[in-house]
């Protein structure tokens, strides 16, 4: 599974940081979606990838096998 995510396209609502802390932060800069490598080793990481996709008001998350 591989995730992509848009800063352009993301509004900083933080709804991946909250659902997934492991995997994404915000930019202390803008508040934009930042990626977290480190977090994808842990189990569970996919099924929370997949949670932070889905409620992701402005579909700045994409996930692909």
């Amino acid at each position: 599974m591989r995730i992509q995510t848009d800063t352009d396209r993301c509004i900083g609502a933080g709804m991946c940081a909250l659902t997934a802390p492991a995997l994404f932060d915000q930019s202390e800069e803008d508040g934009t979606v930042v990626l977290l490598p480190e977090g994808w080793s842990q189990e569970g990481a996919d099924e929370e990838a997949r949670g932070a996709v889905e409620r992701c008001p402005s579909g700045a998350l994409t996930l692909t096998d």
